[in-house]
């Protein structure tokens, strides 16, 4: 397994609502996860067949800002 950790603006829950059919289709539920304690609105994917770049399509089709950490 790797993790690939991304800076987004995912801030709030409604925000994790919007964006949870996207990830969980894409890395699978339970495989991800958003810390907005954090500045910089961590996402922390865990897969072994997702790149960075499926990630990013993923969060972005959703609706929100994401780059790498």
């Amino acid at each position: 397994m790797k993790t690939l950790q991304f800076k987004t603006n995912i801030n709030c829950g409604g925000c994790i609502k919007s964006v949870t059919p996207a990830l969980n289709q894409e890395a699978g539920a339970g495989n991800w996860q958003v810390d907005t304690a954090n500045p910089d609105k961590i996402l922390t994917v865990t897969s072994d067949k997702l790149t960075a770049e499926q990630v990013v399509q993923a969060v972005e089709k959703a609706g929100f800002r994401i780059q790498a950490a």
